[in-house]
């Protein structure tokens, strides 16, 4: 267990809006980084609109990526604000950006322009398509790579439409690509003493999460499809019903097949059956397996089916809703769950990093800020300003002092 978090010191200048940059500054900001969070002086990151729901009057998709931030309210489009983002760069040892190709360019703030000023710095650029190729100007929305990465092709119903998964995962997986991408750069800067430009797509991290169905194609030329709950390759793989609800089965092996088989259905037939006596015959006989299960599974009641599966170790877990999942005793008992106090929006909830240290207690997180809520202590303490420069600027419209 560390003695103090591993990036305090660490300044990041997080530039960047939505969720896949964010995601990876909150990351940074969990190991200890201070994270200045810039944002638009009125509507501040997109996200804040994103309702409902929303707790006192904040949205909570805001709050899920945005905790151990700084916010300063500054508008880029401004001599004046771009001046602010300059000077925040010297002293940065990190700039996050999810602008379009270009616009920090004509801003002035490019990996070139932040070069000259500060060699060292490790300048992360998310973007959906990278910043090479035919595609490089496009937008990246996780929607939209979803379906044009061949995941919402593989995902639902055998017979029914493409269909996304229920959270924004290329997105996030996108900011993990990021913060791991990010913690190599700081330490080849560590220990050759140079910078990096880091080009993180939303389109490369899908397709590199497509993972064994990526080289099932790319080796066989057969493209994948859906197969609803059930997996392609390892059966049975998929939810049955009980009598009072639903299992989600995982056998990964013959083993364990052979376990359910003989401890749980006492059925030494099936057992032995050369349909199903390895996974490949299993994969090959899948709907007559399936049926023969659903007829089995039928006669249980879901909890005793689960615990006689556990006993026999075989994988195998409840369908719950979010709620229940939540509930479940491990989160409890790991402190899964942290609450940090806001002034103006109150206690906020928030899922702790599953990045930890053995031995580490219950860290202590920042409420998610409210828009330029730090703008003027991170301009008089980091820059030096004066009171009066200050008010100047939040005249100006530059900057928003809350």
């Amino acid at each position: 267990m560390p003695t103090t978090l591993p990036l305090k010191g660490i300044k990041v200048l997080d530039l960047s809006k939505v969720l896949a940059g964010p995601w990876s500054t909150m990351t940074l900001g969990d190991l200890g980084a201070e994270i200045w969070k810039v944002e638009h002086p009125v509507r501040g990151d997109d996200t804040r609109a994103w309702t409902p729901p929303s707790k006192n009057g904040v949205s909570t998709y805001y709050m899920c990526a945005n905790r151990n931030k700084q916010s300063l309210a500054v508008d880029m489009k401004t001599e004046a604000g771009q001046k602010i983002i300059r000077d925040l760069a010297r002293k940065a040892d990190i700039i996050v950006e999810n602008f379009l190709p270009g616009s920090l360019k004509r801003m002035g703030l490019s990996y070139d322009d932040i070069k000259e000023i500060n060699p060292n710095i490790v300048y992360c650029t998310i973007s959906g398509y990278g910043m090479t190729g035919p595609e490089a100007g496009r937008p990246g929305y996780d929607f939209v790579l979803q379906a044009e990465s061949g995941f919402m092709a593989i995902t639902g119903q055998l017979d029914g439409p493409p269909t996304r998964l229920g959270v924004a995962f290329i997105d996030l997986v996108t900011g993990q690509n990021a913060t791991q991408a990010i913690l190599a750069a700081l330490i080849n800067r560590d220990r050759f003493g140079e910078g990096a430009h880091l080009d993180i797509a939303l389109y490369d991290s899908a397709l590199h999460l497509l993972a064994n169905v990526a080289s099932g194609y790319l080796n066989t030329g057969v493209d994948a499809k859906r197969y609803g709950n059930a997996h392609p390759t390892v059966v049975p793989y998929q939810l049955f019903d009980t009598k009072n609800g639903q299992i989600a089965l995982a056998v990964g092996n013959d083993k364990q097949f052979k376990s359910m088989c003989l401890n749980v259905l006492k059925d030494e037939k099936l057992a032995a059956d050369e349909r199903f006596i390895s996974n490949h015959n299993r994969s090959l006989n899948r709907l007559d397996l399936a049926e023969i299960l659903a007829t089995a599974f039928l006669g249980w009641e879901t909890e005793s089916l689960l615990d006689a599966l556990n006993k026999a170790a075989v994988p195998v877990g409840q369908v719950r809703s979010v709620g229940e999942a939540f509930r479940a005793p491990t989160v409890a008992a790991r402190n899964t769950v942290i609450s940090s106090p806001h002034p103006d929006i109150g206690d906020i909830q928030t899922v702790r990093s599953p990045i930890r240290f053995a031995g580490d207690d219950t860290p202590e997180y920042t409420a998610p800020p409210m828009v330029g809520e730090h703008t003027q202590a991170i301009l008089s303490t980091v820059l030096n300003m004066d009171t009066a420069e200050i008010e100047t600027l939040n005249a100006s419209g530059a900057i928003k002092v809350k």
